[in-house]
């Protein structure tokens, strides 16, 4: 598993995208437009949930910095993205030795019909080696399923708080939680180019046609 490619905030002015990164540089940026007067709204997205959050910006640059480093530890700040794509990665670098696993074998009792044990017996490495096999492409398969949908989620979340009077917005919304990124990207294409891609970029983590830094 990759680490996410979706950084952990982005600011937003309107419907112009201004900066995205870690908590620093999106409250610097934050703090910059603040003080130009941009027409706004000035949000800012924890990419994470696609929900909005809030940076006091007064004071010096000094003092904003302060508060970010204190709300924000390093590892937390730096992190960014899908938190379960991280630990998940995380989890699958770690070495694994040879023979049993780490944490070790588990003896419980299997309850199955003889056709089961009958086609058990038949594949290589015996009744335990095949359950475990079935058990881990059974557990990565809901994993997929779950980030898929921690994904649309915090697209859901970007889109309305930003983008609920567009054009084809409820379609949208359709498109997005059945997963149909060629119906999504076809309702979103004439809508503002950064919010068409950062809601793609939230919802499938991956290049759009007109995206952002």
């Amino acid at each position: 598993m990759s680490r996410s490619s979706v950084p952990a905030f982005s600011c937003f002015d309107g419907h112009t995208h201004v900066a995205s990164g870690p908590p620093v540089v999106v409250a610097l940026a934050l703090r910059q437009r603040r003080a130009a007067d941009a027409a706004g709204p000035l949000l800012v997205f924890d990419n994470a949930t696609g929900q909005t959050r809030d940076f006091d910006t007064r004071g010096s640059e000094a003092q904003l910095r302060a508060r970010v480093a204190k709300a924000f530890p390093p590892a937390q700040a730096e992190a960014g993205g899908d938190a379960a794509a991280v630990a998940d990665e995380g989890a699958e670098a770690a070495p694994r030795g040879r023979g049993r696993p780490k944490l070790g074998v588990v003896a419980r009792e299997v309850t199955l019909l003889p056709r089961h044990w009958a086609w058990l017996a038949e594949q290589p490495g015996g009744a335990s080696v095949v359950l475990r096999r079935l058990v881990e492409q059974a557990s990565r398969a809901g994993a997929d399923k779950d980030r898929r949908r921690r994904h649309a989620e915090r697209a859901y979340q970007f889109l309305q708080t930003i983008a609920g009077d567009l054009p084809g917005f409820e379609d949208a919304l359709r498109a997005l939680f059945a997963h149909d990124r060629a119906r999504l990207e076809a309702l979103l294409a004439g809508w503002p180019g950064d919010v068409r891609a950062h809601a793609l970029l939230l919802a499938f983590e991956g290049a759009a046609e007109v995206g952002h830094d």
